[in-house]
């Protein structure tokens, strides 16, 4: 794929067999299951200083690196089965497995069920309350990626798919939720709205051609100050369950430093370059981590 990391171990170390699965899973471009896991761990960091915990429940991000994992390739395998044929239509994406033919759709679904397989074993670790949480996700997952068909923002279901880990750090964490856990989730969801937007600018042509609807083809001209807008409610949002928590001035600095990378990303958005439109897509990894470290060292502090 043009957008896979170049030189990735699943292309160089694997069987040839297991590859067209891998790349199902999207194992070859891991800043899926990066966006998938950021949340999930603010969550887990916001949990730890409302608590007054020295630090995030080591556990419990572990359990949501190898979940986030697990599901983001779930939720690929199945965006692929879904849009097997439009996917045929569109240049940057007729080469994957389904529509090239390297994988049956028999084989496509058996493996969507083994690593469902594996998010339930993660999910299990739990407690009632946030097992609860997590399946009440899989409507939302389920009907994605239909939305590209139906609405002009298919972003903004993916965004509450997402974002969905930013409910179940808290939820582990406390057996409940609580006002800062649903702040962050909005703010959360803006951000993924945002930044795939951008992604999205990388397909507008194909997009066209195939009838798929985006948030880049929504906002045409205007995109720069839509993707800014999104990111500046995202920012709002972070600094409400900050303040509801009554966080100290460590997290407050990470999430303006976040915020700055953020306006980075807006300042320097070119929408007519689809190769700096997957350069920013990606650097959205490197922002939410800022927002991470600021959370985990306010709670050292």
């Amino acid at each position: 794929m043009p957008d896979a990391v170049r030189g990735h171990w699943a292309d160089r170390f694997t069987p040839v067999s297991a590859r067209p699965y891998l790349r199902l899973a999207r194992i070859e471009r891991p800043i899926g299951w990066w966006l998938l896991l950021i949340p999930c761990w603010w969550s887990a960091a916001l949990a730890a200083l409302a608590a007054d915990a020295p630090f995030p429940n080591l556990w419990h991000l572990a359990l949501f690196l190898v979940g986030a994992v697990a599901m983001r390739g779930a939720g690929s395998t199945y965006n692929d089965i879904v849009d097997r044929e439009l996917d045929a239509r569109v240049a940057r994406t007729r080469d994957r497995p389904l529509p090239s033919g390297r994988v049956s759709l028999k084989g496509a679904w058996a493996f969507v069920l083994a690593q469902c397989a594996v998010g339930l074993a993660v999910l299990l670790q739990f407690d009632l309350f946030a097992i609860a949480t997590g399946f009440a996700s899989v409507a939302i997952v389920l009907t994605y990626p239909f939305m590209k068909r139906v609405i002009w923002l298919p972003q903004l279901v993916l965004g509450l798919a997402f974002s969905w880990g930013a409910l179940m750090g808290w939820a582990a964490a406390f057996g409940s939720l609580a006002p800062a856990p649903l702040l962050l989730y909005a703010a959360a969801i803006a951000w993924v709205v945002g930044y795939d937007t951008i992604y999205a600018l990388q397909d507008i042509e194909d997009d066209e051609i195939a009838g798929i609807k985006s948030a880049a083809r929504l906002f045409g001209e205007h995109v720069r100050p839509a993707v800014g807008a999104c990111y500046a409610l995202s920012v709002a949002l972070l600094a409400g369950a900050l303040a509801a928590i009554d966080a100290g001035p460590i997290a407050w600095l990470g999430l303006l430093a976040f915020a700055a990378h953020l306006a980075w990303q807006v300042a320097t958005l070119d929408p007519e370059d689809g190769a700096r439109a997957l350069t920013l897509f990606r650097a959205n990894r490197d922002a939410g981590l800022i927002l991470f470290l600021g959370l985990c060292l306010q709670a050292l502090a």
